[in-house]
């Protein structure tokens, strides 16, 4: 049985083999009928070529974030770790929905912080101004000008005629005319014609006269005095002279009630 098996099988391959090699080839390889271009045909590129280089630190324009592929989270510094302290601190104390809500607060308590800070500033800046009446901001008798806002805060202390006659040997005649005003309003005060106080101004001064002749004399000599001091410019020995023999009666008049 095994050796008919054997003697089928070879027969049938014998069979396979002879029908492969009846099958007739009909594919012929291409023929090469002639050369289509010459080098004639060949276009040469005449045109010039323009040598491109890279700009001198051309790198810097990329980097910005746009280029920056892996991002790197940055170190937190002493400022922020106590940023986020105060966040966890308010976070447990107000019961925030999270961590960052609370940091959210922080930042916008530290720009209300920072607000306020540049207001008060601004405040005692603006009042120092006011005090030292802006003459130092150009730089003029600065040393002085102090002295003189001093003056105000003790006038019932000075020597008016020794800083008067001082100041009229030194040729400083705008500063003698306002050491005589300090002087009236020490003596208006001293007589009860008025309550000084550093903070009030001229009108609140003639609003606290009662005789109508006061009332014109303080006017009169609060302007002399406005011009000349508020206006910053000298004064001639005439108009000094009037001027001061105005403050000189005015005294008088206000010593003797």
């Amino acid at each position: 049985m095994t050796r008919l098996l054997f003697i089928l099988s070879f027969l049938l391959c014998c069979g396979i083999s002879q029908a492969q090699d009846s099958i007739p080839l009909t594919l012929d390889p291409p023929k090469i009928t002639g050369i289509k271009y010459t080098e004639k045909d060949i276009q040469v590129d005449s045109r010039t070529v323009e040598a491109r280089h890279f700009e001198k630190n051309f790198k810097k324009k990329y980097t910005d974030k746009n280029f920056i592929y892996e991002y790197k989270t940055p170190e937190k510094n002493w400022w922020d770790h106590f940023k986020h302290w105060l966040a966890r601190q308010i976070f447990n104390l107000f019961n925030f929905s999270s961590v960052k809500t609370s940091l959210n607060f922080v930042a916008i308590l530290f720009r209300i912080i920072a607000v306020l800070v540049v207001i008060v500033l601004i405040y005692f800046i603006a009042r120092a101004l006011t005090k030292q009446e802006g003459r130092w901001i150009f730089g003029k008798n600065t040393k002085r000008t102090l002295f003189y806002s001093d003056a105000e805060k003790n006038i019932h202390l000075l020597d008016f005629e020794k800083l008067i006659k001082e100041s009229i040997e030194a040729g400083e005649r705008r500063i003698a005319i306002r050491y005589y005003y300090l002087w009236l309003l020490k003596v208006m005060a001293q007589h009860h014609f008025i309550e000084w106080d550093i903070e009030k101004t001229n009108s609140d001064y003639l609003y606290e006269l009662q005789n109508p002749a006061h009332k014109e004399e303080f006017t009169y000599l609060s302007y002399l005095y406005n011009y000349i001091w508020y206006g910053e410019f000298e004064i001639d020995e005439a108009t000094f002279r009037k001027t001061e023999n105005r403050f000189k009666k005015a005294l008088k008049t206000f010593s003797n009630g």
